[in-house]
């Protein structure tokens, strides 16, 4: 039980502490007479001298002011930014990183889920750097400066970024080229507060196999001036520039991307493939961030699926097919359902696109459409779901158990909704046999997991 803070914890005070564990987040857990101590950019079992920050009813967050005693995965971070939340690993070698994820796995689902599934090595990367196929970089204005970067964490600051170890480096020359173009033409960059000013966001997507470039600039309304200036200096300085579109967000949100998107040049969209999977990339599409690690991840679903040829299987959440398509290879027909009408839309072009035709894309709500496809006659034998931070609702969880497939690959990018998820299923009728994390995300706490549960 956490002990509530008895005034003994002052902010400002310094401590000796031991970190004891890593909280999902990545930070260290140090405990001050029975007080929880959320230490930043410190390793579990360090001895350091933390400086209380924030000292709440129930826990308190501390800064390391030095440490007595390193972690040998302790590394130099190669992030010259110190702001920057992005790299909130970068303290920890890459073999540190692997076993902390493993552990982040193994502690929800025991935890959570009540789970006690062997659980793999995480896979990792043989280069975990330049992996980000696609940045969402924020404008404002600092110290009277115009900034273009990346949030502080937990803030709404923006810290500039000359360039980033985590994204390609093509991307650098798209921000100094915006922010040269700004300079240059006087353009006012948003005042999120005051709900003025032009430019929101600078999005980039890049396509790792085909070198193609998208650049979209979030605007607070449909008229850019000498947008035709910026689009000559990109293509000055980004050659390989296919897509330039201006997205309109004129509502008071942080939500990032408006509804309209306007091509200003190049196609709407851009190609890049997955092993040998050619797919179309839009401005709104969610296509993987680590476009190299995503073939291991599917890889990994495909042979949990344990496809024979003969099977028919339900990928739910299926986007714009990415992993419909590696599955068709392997089944006798593949169904993807997808709620969002657009994702539905390029699934179906980039199956026709590959020659795929033992596919079946269905746009609705999970739940709504399988008890449709039983009617029917569409028995699944495998149900693959790969379902956005926030896991499976209860009705799709439902849908899925009445469906009865043999097995279920279940894709998560959240260990704990997966927890609570594979707990919903277990006390149903299905066993969690194996769970295999992926890094997709190197040097930050975030880790994607997949999960083989068989019906008992």
């Amino acid at each position: 039980m956490t002990r509530r803070n008895n005034g003994s914890l002052k902010v400002g005070s310094e401590h000796k502490v031991i970190i004891e564990k890593m909280a999902h987040e990545g930070q260290g857990i140090a405990k001050i007479n029975g007080m929880t101590v959320f230490v930043e950019n410190s390793i579990i079992g360090e001895t350091c001298l933390v400086k209380i920050e924030k000292a709440k009813k129930d826990y308190a967050i501390g800064k390391v002011v030095k440490i007595l005693e390193a972690s040998p995965f302790r590394v130099a971070p190669v992030c010259r930014s110190k702001q920057c939340g992005g790299c909130n690993l970068s303290h920890m070698s890459y073999e540190g990183q692997l076993i902390f994820k493993r552990e982040k796995v193994i502690d929800s689902l025991k935890r959570i889920g009540r789970i006690d599934a062997e659980v793999y090595d995480t896979l990792g990367m043989k280069t975990p750097y330049h992996y980000r196929n696609k940045t969402q970089h924020p404008v404002g204005v600092k110290n009277n400066r115009i900034v273009i970067g990346f949030f502080e964490k937990r803030t709404h600051n923006i810290v500039e970024i000359d360039d980033c170890l985590l994204q390609d480096p093509v991307v650098d020359k798209v921000i100094n080229t915006v922010k040269s173009w700004m300079l240059r033409y006087d353009i006012p960059a948003y005042d999120e507060i005051a709900h003025r000013g032009l430019l929101r966001h600078v999005v980039t997507r890049v396509g790792f196999k085909t070198g193609e470039i998208m650049v979209v600039l979030v605007t607070n309304g449909r008229e850019v001036p000498h947008v035709e200036e910026l689009v000559k200096m990109l293509l000055e300085n980004v050659p390989v520039l296919k897509s330039f579109v201006i997205n309109v967000n004129t509502k008071k949100t942080n939500v990032i991307m408006g509804d309209e998107n306007i091509t200003l040049y190049g196609r709407p969209f851009i190609y890049d493939y997955i092993a040998d999977i050619k797919y179309r990339i839009s401005p709104s599409s969610f296509f993987q961030v680590n476009p190299i690690q995503v073939e291991v991840l599917y890889d990994k679903a495909l042979e949990y699926a344990e496809l024979t040829g003969s099977e028919t299987v339900l990928d739910l959440y299926c986007g714009i097919g990415t992993i419909t398509l590696f599955l068709a290879r392997r089944a006798k027909k593949v169904y993807g359902i997808e709620v969002v009408p657009e994702a539905i839309s390029d699934a179906k072009y980039n199956a026709e696109m590959n020659g795929i035709h033992n596919v079946e894309f269905i746009q609705g709500a999970a739940e709504v459409v399988m008890p449709e496809m039983a009617e029917k006659g569409i028995k699944a034998d495998v149900i693959v779901v790969d379902p956005p931070r926030r896991g499976c609702d209860e009705k799709t969880l439902d849908a899925i158990i009445k469906a009865s497939p043999d097995r279920i690959v279940y894709v998560s990018c959240n260990p704990a909704t997966l927890a609570r998820d594979l707990r919903y299923l277990e006390d149903r009728g299905y066993k969690t046999e194996k769970v295999q994390p992926v890094d997709m995300f190197p040097h930050t706490s975030h880790v994607e997991t997949v999960v083989l549960m068989s019906r008992l």
